[in-house]
């Protein structure tokens, strides 16, 4: 069966296999599903593989992208918002109508030619944005036939 034959959604899944992490706690799973259920796009180049997911609310300092047991990449933020002004003494917030950002956990399984050690990140207008490298492929060996005198 050749890859043009397989189901581009299966390709894709087996090459960046999600990793779950389970927990004993109900409201713990309840959260890591949630917090897995954060959409990401995943495009891959001749270079290299890009990761975007959207991450309003939160900043760069607040999220966290890491790579776990040298072929996991780890995507996580707390979720919780810093107030803004009016926490000074004699205010209170009358309404908090604005959802909090979520509390952000995927990790993804790497292929074997994904270089880890040059993995960049960054978060422009509420997108994250994470590329990660490719090992340039080894050089095809060339057989050439020589003629016998």
């Amino acid at each position: 069966m050749s890859l043009f034959d397989m189901d581009l959604s299966g390709v894709v899944n087996n090459l960046f296999n999600h990793v779950h992490e389970t927990s004993s706690r109900n409201h713990e799973n309840h959260e890591s599903r949630r917090a897995s259920n954060i959409p990401v796009d995943i495009l891959d180049t001749p270079k290299e593989y890009m990761f975007f997911m959207d991450v309003p609310g939160l900043s760069k300092s607040e999220i966290q992208v890491t790579v776990e047991d040298e072929n996991t990449l780890v995507i996580k933020s707390n979720g919780k918002r810093k107030r803004q002004d009016g926490e000074d003494e004699g205010c209170k917030y009358l309404r908090l109508e604005r959802r909090a950002p979520q509390k952000l956990l995927r990790k993804f399984r790497l292929p074997e030619n994904a270089n880890v050690s040059t993995i960049t990140a960054k978060c422009e207008n509420g997108v994250l944005t994470v590329a990660v490298e490719k090992h340039t492929p080894p050089r095809k060996s060339k057989t050439v036939e020589v003629a016998i005198a």
